[in-house]
């Protein structure tokens, strides 16, 4: 069957995001967040299918972040994950992230190819060029310069697409990667390659994006520069005579009042909230993070707390669909989805939110 993010019937697509590690995206010790057992993840992906979510979207973390809950540190490793998820589903796409700096293109190569095939080809690959330099470490590879992973990640992904490509042995010499005598069989379903998603959010990862992804996804503070990125790294694939998707990212709190669901934020951030831990994912990200972000400091902590940095759908379920227009309205052609409890969500999703989007012309019903 076709990859459902290939599809055009749904005018914005939604995926589930972070479903393969502890914690999921919320950095909290509120009862309900995922604990990471193989029965709990094959009850979410039956689920999440059930009510007609176009995709699932792993995590690749290789430890935690330490602190009261040590955010991730129970994970699933993403390709195995994926060709087990994709066993025990039919319809809905399946991804699988990618440290580039982790494995080599040949492995890289036939394992897609191998999962496409279980899945029928509704796989898709998440490209992450290395950021979280203690988890490289574990690898024993030297962190890059931030430009250059990306350029290392374009050889990588060249090479890949050849493999996936060509029929007959072929010699591949890049910058970065060496290999003679290339060869790879099976091929993926989906040809010439399988759906590429990148991350990538400044000039170099844009760059990239627009050049190999068919997806680019978006962290951005607000809806305004999430929608400046989509027109963005749109015109540059246009000039590369491609066309690219974008989506943005956002954690649900969906109650019956605006008040209620600014409660339980309030909760399970505030007073729930892994202070300690998020301390620690920031200073990777940023070192000395409190210092050199100052006053803002306390807002990036509680977002990433809230959903991993990700834009806040907070209110009752009429809101939230305006909200998703409004992502639609700014550019954005999907959005992933996360929960502090993520089969209660996706529940409530089918019941309450499902019906409001078909009737708002975001969704057709399933």
């Amino acid at each position: 069957m076709e990859n459902p993010l290939k599809s055009d019937q749904h005018p914005l697509k939604l995926a589930i995001f972070g479903v393969n590690v502890s914690g999921g995206c919320s950095m909290t010790s509120a009862p309900g967040t995922l604990q990471i057992s193989w029965p709990e993840t094959k009850s979410i992906a039956l689920a999440a299918e059930a009510a007609g979510f176009d995709a699932l979207i792993p995590v690749a973390r290789w430890k935690g972040m330490g602190g009261e809950t040590n955010f991730n540190h129970r994970n699933f490793e993403t390709f195995t994950w994926a060709s087990a998820v994709a066993a025990v589903t039919e319809r809905i796409a399946v991804f699988a992230t990618c440290h580039v700096p982790t494995v080599h293109p040949v492995r890289v190569a036939k394992e897609v190819a191998t999962i496409d095939q279980v899945a029928g080809g509704r796989f898709a690959l998440n490209i992450v060029a290395g950021w979280n330099e203690q988890e490289m470490n574990l690898f024993g590879v030297n962190q890059l310069p931030h430009d250059e992973r990306y350029a290392v990640a374009d050889d990588w992904i060249s090479l890949c697409k050849a493999l996936w490509r060509e029929t007959e042995e072929f010699d591949y010499s890049g910058p970065y990667f060496n290999c003679p005598g290339a060869y790879s069989e099976p091929k993926p379903v989906q040809q010439p390659a399988p759906l590429i998603m990148s991350a990538g959010n400044s000039e170099a990862g844009l760059a990239f994006a627009s050049k190999q992804a068919d997806l680019n996804f978006v962290v951005a503070p607000d809806l305004a520069t999430a929608g400046e990125n989509a027109v963005k790294v749109k015109a540059l694939a246009a000039e590369h005579g491609r066309d690219i998707q974008v989506f943005g990212q956002a954690y649900v709190v969906c109650r019956d009042s605006k008040a209620e669901a600014e409660q339980f934020v309030q909760h399970y951030v505030h007073e729930l909230g892994d202070w300690e831990g998020v301390r620690n994912l920031l200073d990777i990200l940023i070192p000395n993070s409190q210092s050199a972000l100052g006053d803002q400091w306390e807002a990036m902590a509680a977002n990433m707390i809230a959903g991993y940095g990700a834009l806040p759908l907070v209110g009752t379920p009429d809101q939230i669909v305006e909200d998703l227009l409004a992502f639609k309205a700014a550019g954005l052609d999907g959005v992933t989805l996360s929960w502090v409890d993520y089969l209660a969500g996706i529940e409530q999703y089918q019941a309450l939110l499902l019906p409001r989007l078909v009737e708002a012309g975001l969704r057709e019903p399933n």
